[in-house]
């Protein structure tokens, strides 16, 4: 059984504050980007994971491995041999890992005939990471709290174009924590995405993680340049970076444009 977990960008991303827990309150939209990794599963007599494509992080626990585990301790599911080719890079920003931790659950789902709602899934989710809810059914969503919890959001972008530029460094999400920018913004999100249009979304849409990662990384500034450059309506960091992506009204020439950074382009849904 086969899946194509796919990734995110955020539009906007305001931390507001933190909290008790550790973890911090937030506002954010996820919109669901085709970037995709391919996700098998096959019964098996014991666990198994074979990984291939994009480097992965070492003296990590795959996400896939975190999910099964949390599976067979809930609903007591069998072994499977996994396979799992990574094309949505690592420390981008994009919520590919979460993707995968989110289609091995339904994956998980369907191959043993669990029939659970995606309500029971996205509480599962949760507990892999905060992302991860979002990619059970992933639409156009306002997220809160930790950022799982959802709101709907009337916003579409079907039929433009975006590119998604990942450059060779990364920063990660404790350090972007560590430094990010706090806001107390006016204006909720979700009515700045429904009223104000894409080319006017620069002097609007802000995402807190930006400033220490373009001060961290010379690249990024010259990154959302270019994008600019090439005829974007918006670009912005998505996540706590690193990945930035460009919105456009048509398929941007961006052959050779990006040199030594991993560059996706396609049409959103």
């Amino acid at each position: 059984m086969v899946a194509f977990p796919g990734c995110k960008i955020n539009l906007g991303l305001r931390v507001l504050s933190k909290r008790a827990d550790g973890y911090h309150d937030l506002e954010t939209c996820f919109y669901p980007v085709g970037w995709t990794d391919a996700l098998e599963i096959i019964p098996a007599e014991k666990w198994s994971l074979e990984l291939s494509g994009a480097v992965f992080p070492e003296n990590t626990v795959n996400i896939c491995f975190k999910a099964w585990e949390l599976m067979h301790q809930e609903y007591n599911v069998p072994a499977v041999a996994c396979y799992l080719h990574k094309a949505v890079p690592h420390g981008a920003g994009l919520g590919g890992g979460s993707a995968d931790g989110a289609s091995m659950l339904r994956l998980l789902n369907h191959q043993f005939k669990l029939n659970l709602p995606d309500q029971i899934l996205e509480s599962l989710a949760a507990k892999l990471g905060s992302d991860c809810p979002f990619f059970i059914s992933p639409v156009p969503k306002i997220a809160t709290g930790r950022g799982e919890i959802f709101s709907s959001i009337s916003l579409s972008l079907r039929g433009k174009f975006i590119v998604l530029v990942k450059p060779v460094e990364s920063i990660s999400t404790a350090e972007a924590y560590r430094n990010v920018r706090m806001e107390n913004p006016k204006k909720p999100l979700k009515e700045i995405l429904e009223t104000i249009p894409v080319t006017e979304w620069r002097n609007h849409l802000t995402n807190g993680f930006e400033d220490h990662a373009f001060r961290t990384i010379e690249e990024l500034p010259l990154i959302r340049e270019k994008l600019y450059d090439l005829g974007a309506a918006f670009a912005g960091m998505s996540g706590s970076g690193s990945a930035l992506f460009g919105i456009f009204e048509s398929e941007p020439p961006v052959k050779n444009e990006f040199h030594a950074q991993t560059v996706w382009c396609g049409k959103l849904d």
